[in-house]
């Protein structure tokens, strides 16, 4: 049986990422400015960023106005409900701002620190993405999972890079180091894109160090609803240190790899 409070969970985290994502779609200016710098130049807060997470924040607490708030653009609220909302209103701004199709809206539910609901909106690939804690994964409502796992020497593997200089050299030393041992890598600019690629077989699996928690909390369930297995380091959750997911044997060899190869620091 469902679980009420999941479901009314999952009903508004999808409301909010429609309401949202085409706000994003729809609004989007022409012109479309910087409002400000986050670490480095590269790493832009649009305008839209922060009417997105306006809008989600603002559609939740009206509904639910006592959970918590986490979110990229500022959003921190405690709460009393032991719910909290894990928020990224626009994940891939550089592809938002530049015009490219590959990003989302990123929107988790916790429930006493777990995760429970996740939903990521990719609307200009027309899709969302969704999963409860125990129920699966879903695409557009039709349920996915991962792709048969090749050998890594056939794997497609997807990952990203940071913003700053240094993270940068070294994400790119083990990509270096990586090619020569899979079928190919995927670099897509959206995290939550690219975990849901692994939920819906596109990416045999995917790496990245540098996340932050609004980032992968929606992602991570829907890959790991979707019969991937997610994780960092070994024997650690995925983190800011390290975010891995993959088909049960893809991971298997991939996370060992990524360790020895020095992926979870700079």
């Amino acid at each position: 049986m469902s679980d009420p409070l999941h479901d009314e969970l999952l009903q508004l985290a999808l409301e909010a990422a429609d309401r949202a994502g085409r706000l994003l779609r729809d609004g989007r200016p022409a012109d479309l400015g910087v409002a400000a710098t986050k670490t480095s130049p590269i790493d832009v807060v649009t305008e839209m960023d922060i009417a997105s997470e306006k809008l989600i924040t603002g559609f939740l607490a009206e509904h639910r106005p006592h959970d918590g708030f986490l979110g990229e653009e500022g959003a921190s609220i405690v709460g009393t409900s032991g719910v909290r909302w894990v928020i990224d209103p626009v994940d891939g701004t550089v592809n938002y701002l530049y015009g490219l199709p590959s990003w989302a809206v990123s929107i988790a539910a916790e429930k006493d620190g777990e995760t429970v609901v996740g939903v990521v909106a990719a609307p200009m690939r027309g899709e969302t993405c969704h999963a409860v804690l125990g129920g699966g994964a879903f695409n557009n409502g039709e349920r996915v999972s991962h792709r048969p796992a090749p050998p890594l020497s056939q794997a497609l593997i997807g990952t990203g890079f940071g913003y700053l200089a240094e993270r940068r050299a070294a994400q790119a030393e083990v990509v270096r180091t990586l090619v020569p041992r899979v079928r190919d890598i995927r670099r897509g600019g959206s995290a939550a894109i690219d975990l849901c690629d692994v939920a819906c077989g596109r990416l045999d699996g995917y790496y990245e160090r540098g996340l932050n928690p609004w980032d992968l909390a929606a992602g991570v369930l829907i890959a790991r609803e979707a019969g991937a297995l997610t994780g960092g380091r070994p024997g650690e959750p995925a983190s800011h240190e390290l975010t891995v997911a993959a088909s049960p044997e893809v991971f298997g060899v991939l996370q060992p790899l990524l360790e020895d190869l020095g992926a979870w620091h700079d």
